[in-house]
This record gives structure tokens, sequence and C-alpha cells, in this order.
């Protein structure tokens, strides 16, 4: 159905969804399309400045990287329904906390692939050819036409740890640039071309060229490369990391650059970044020969922004107008086709025994004709979408939601 006669649990113009820190104008589009209230901050908020926001009243809250969303923020949202991170991570946000809130959050995993993947590609270069350590010299004034521990891409080893979405990408473009790709992940994968697995991380660190992460942020994959594996690494190979600060022990790859141990590195993400954008950067590896330091910038392309405020946008107007979780990363997985001639009944509850049979009793009670269903559990919770007669929806829906089981109901019509 177009999105000005879908159902919704109220006025779409009563609907408020706060933007924080930039989101691309293709997201503000579609919610004026939708109806909804916008409100657009182009930075991050403290978590004072967003429990404040919340406590007013908020809907829809869709970040960046940047804006930390506690548990105490989410405490705060008493109308919050969902949480759109525009950006691939989300550990930005208490994804536990929000999930017993009945909020689901979604997130932008496609989106910027393409240009992560094209300045992996770019940095390779550079750092083959010393281009960041050339270039500032010539800013200088200096002129240091040399050729030493300067080489071709074509014909090394290039090893992807995080065979996903992006380093799946990356080895497409490093092979069609004549690189030899090998590439470890924790999980099976189908290799892309010529692209080929290895079976263990030192396998992979021994024979590469260039080593990239992309992996996600977890208790496993903090300080991965640390002096251990740094010092398996081939004499002189380079280490790129754009995926999340916290998988690089940047001490222990600060002293490997020192030493020689490797030629050099590129770094797109940090243990610890500014929360806007200021002159306040401080890194020990400022200043180290051959290392190449951008801002966090992996997916700030025109084309990648515009994608990922159109992908986050759609999913969560799709939330709101129909309940579907397809997607969500902290929630069950629900999408059921909207029945013509019901209302909708939304509910989210604690997964414990017996619910969906007080819940189908409560409707039985009722004389209610369940026209369609679908239930979705994790350990934690149960989300259910049902679809009822239009006569008895609303009575439904009221004594579902004073349950004890549930946590949040609300109904489309």
């Amino acid at each position: 159905m177009p999105g000005s006669a879908q159902p919704t649990s109220f006025p779409k113009s009563d609907i408020k969804i706060l933007l924080l820190e930039n989101v691309h104008q293709s997201a503000h589009e579609i919610f004026r399309h939708e109806g909804f209230q916008i409100e657009a901050i182009g930075g991050a908020l403290s978590e004072d400045e967003l429990v404040a926001k919340l406590e007013s009243g908020v809907h829809l809250l869709g970040i960046r990287s940047k804006t930390r969303v506690t548990e105490r923020a989410l405490a705060a949202g008493k109308r919050l329904l969902s949480i759109g991170a525009f950006c691939i991570g989300t550990n930005q946000i208490d994804l536990e906390a929000a999930k017993v809130r009945g909020v689901p959050v979604f997130n932008a995993p496609f989106s910027n692939t393409r240009s992560v993947a094209e300045l992996v590609i770019g940095e390779i270069v550079m750092l083959s050819r010393q281009l960041g350590d050339r270039s500032r010299e010539v800013h200088e004034g200096k002129w240091r036409k040399i050729a030493t521990n300067s080489f071709e891409v074509r014909g090394k080893t290039l090893g992807i740890i995080g065979y996903g979405h992006i380093g799946s990408q990356v080895g497409v473009l490093a092979e069609a640039m004549g690189m030899r790709v090998i590439s470890y992940d924790i999980r099976p994968t189908l290799p892309m071309g010529n692209n080929k697995s290895v079976n263990s991380l030192e396998a992979l660190l021994r024979t590469s060229d260039f080593v990239t992460l992309h992996v996600p942020e977890t208790p496993q994959t903090k300080n991965m490369m640390g002096e251990s594996e740094l010092g398996k690494m081939k004499e002189g190979a380079c280490l790129l990391n754009l995926s999340r600060g916290t998988v690089v022990d940047v001490e222990a790859l600060a002293q490997a650059i020192k030493n020689k141990k490797l030629g050099g590195a590129a770094l797109d993400v940090y243990p610890e970044e500014p929360e806007k954008n200021s002159d306040d950067f401080k890194s020990i590896l400022r200043g180290l020969p051959n290392l190449v330091l951008t801002p966090h910038i992996g997916g700030s392309t025109s084309e990648a922004q515009e994608a990922i405020g159109r992908e986050v946008a759609n999913v969560l107007a799709r939330f709101t107008n129909t309940g579907a979780t397809t997607g969500a990363v902290n929630f069950p997985a629900v999408d059921l086709p909207m029945a013509e001639g019901a209302h909708r009944v939304l509910n989210v509850h604690r997964n414990v025994p017996g619910v969906l049979r007080d819940i189908l009793k409560l409707v039985s009670d009722r004389n209610a004709n369940v026209i369609a269903q679908q239930l979705a559990t994790d350990p934690t919770i149960g989300y259910l979408i049902m679809d009822l007669d239009k006569e008895v929806a609303g009575d439904v829906r009221n004594a579902i939601a004073v349950l004890d089981t549930s946590i949040r109901t609300r109904m489309l019509f």
C-alpha cells in the first residue's frame, strides 16, 4: 500500500522522529512523505541531552556512530518505538536494554560496502608507495624522489580477516588489480573469484603482504591484533583497520612500526575517538612513518550516505506502519503481510511459558476472529503480530496490554 494509506497506531502527523549527526536528506524525504514530524540536529548529543529529548516524547530516533544510547536514555524514552543506526555498527546502542523495553534497533549493513572497500584499496596503494610521507614532505618543501621500499601491489598477497560484505568486496577489487587474495573467517564463507580461504589466522598473517581487518566489535575481537599477532606478520608487511577501533592494540602497533617489524599501517578507527569534529585527536600513532590515519571516513561518501539514509528510513517507516522487524539487530524477525479489513495488534512480551495460551484465551473469550498471526521468540522476549476483526481488536489489545508478561502493546488501524 502507498505510505499515506498504511495503518498506524495514531495519526502520522503526531509521530515525532529525532535525527542526529547529519543523517542524509534521503532519509528526511522518506519521513516527510510519511508525514512524520522531524527534528534534526547536526551533531551528537550527550547522555543528558539525549535523555531530555527522549523525555519530550520522541517516537523514532535516528543516529550515526557518535551518539551513545544508554540504558538511562532508553528508560527516558517512554514513547520510543524504534531506533535507526544510520551506519553499520550498533555497539553505541545498549541493544539488550532496548530489546527488553520492546524497542527494535535497525542498521544499514550493506549500503556503505563499496565506499569502505574502495578506501581500503586506495590505502593499500598509498602504503605500498609511502604516498602519505612523500605528500607531506612535498608540502613541507622537501624533494625526496626515492624508490626504496616502494612496490607495485600487483603480485602481492592481501589477507582479509573477516570475509563478510565488505571483506569479500575488497577481495574482488584487489584481485582485479592483480593481487593474490586469501581470507580467514570464524564461519564458513564462499570465496569470490579466485580468492582463497585459509584455515587459521596464523597462516594468513605469516603469508600476507597486506592484512586488512573487517570484523565486528565483540569480546572475541578486542585487541585481536596484539603484540603476538603483529609479531607473526611478514617482515615489512602492512596492516589496515577500517572495522572497529578496539580490534588493534595501538601501542603494540606503534612499537611494531618503530622497530620496523611492519612497513606501515592505515587506520580509520581508533579505541577512542572525538565525539565531534575538533582539533583534539590524540594518539600514540601520530607522526609515525608510513602510517595513514583517517578520521573514521570509511563510509563517508555521498553515495553511501544517501543509500544508508534510504535503507534505514525505509525499515523504520515499515516497522512503524506494519510492525515488521525483519533486519532488526536485537529483535525476533516478524513480517506478516497486511490483511484487508483488519486491525493489527502488536505485542512484545517476556518469553516465558504460557504467554500465547493466555493471549489466545483473551481472543477466544471475546469471540474474536484471528485473520492472521505470526510469533517469533528469542531467549528473552517474544514478538507477536495478530490481525483481528476491527470490531474487537481494540478490546483485545487493551486486555493483552495488562498481562503481567506484556512489555509493549500497540494497535495499527
